[in-house]
């Protein structure tokens, strides 16, 4: 066959050809049959105690298991959403001993003994929290993937204020007070691609006043 009479399905077919007689990796050699090489790497479990709304649960996690993960896929409680899976949206949001994180960014075996609340342990469609009441009235969601780090947040920041606890928008550091320039600089690690943030804004300036009253 020439030069002229090469097609692309011939060069397609020696390729494919020439890969099937490669040798086989070392790494792949080594694994046992029905087991991958990162199952074989990963195989030393490490035990988890964690609080979870409220119920102590024991798990056995690989240690490089996220919170995230862990949550979502060893105790199905898949109200805490992975977004970006980098820390930059916020949708992945929980409380860890009463203060909020990016449940992607930390281990689950960092958090050992610890007390953790998801949206799920918030409230329930029977017996909502102020603040799932709130986004409602105010229409704080629209395709609501971001809501429920929204709403974990959202809580935590009242708790912070109350607790003086300053931001960048604090003006006084002896006096940390409610206003809605410190709720958007707290709530600015939560993105809300659906751009709902006046109505998130309003239903916690709702639960505020609530709190004060």
């Amino acid at each position: 066959m020439t030069a002229e009479q090469w097609t692309r399905r011939h060069i397609l077919q020696g390729s494919a050809a020439a890969a099937a007689a490669l040798p086989v990796s070392m790494e792949a050699q080594a694994a046992p049959p029905g087991r991958s090489p990162l199952r074989q790497e990963g195989a030393h479990m490490t035990a988890v105690e964690l609080t979870v709304n409220g119920r102590e649960v024991h798990l056995q996690l690989d240690p490089r298991t996220t919170l995230l993960d862990a949550l979502r896929e060893h105790l199905h409680l898949t109200g805490t959403k992975k977004g970006c899976d980098h820390g930059q949206c916020g949708a992945c949001t929980v409380m860890v001993e009463g203060r909020r994180i990016n449940s992607c960014l930390t281990l689950a075996v960092m958090h050992d003994g610890e007390t953790v609340t998801t949206i799920e342990g918030l409230g329930t469609p029977d017996r909502l929290h102020p603040m799932q009441r709130a986004f409602i009235t105010h229409d704080g969601y629209q395709c609501g993937y971001c809501t429920p780090g929204q709403i974990c947040s959202a809580v935590a920041v009242l708790e912070e204020i109350e607790a003086g606890i300053p931001s960048h928008a604090t003006g006084d550091l002896d006096h940390v007070a409610f206003s809605d320039a410190e709720v958007r600089e707290r709530m600015s690690g939560n993105i809300c691609r659906c751009a709902a943030y006046p109505n998130i804004i309003a239903a916690i300036r709702e639960v505020a006043g609530e709190k004060k009253a």
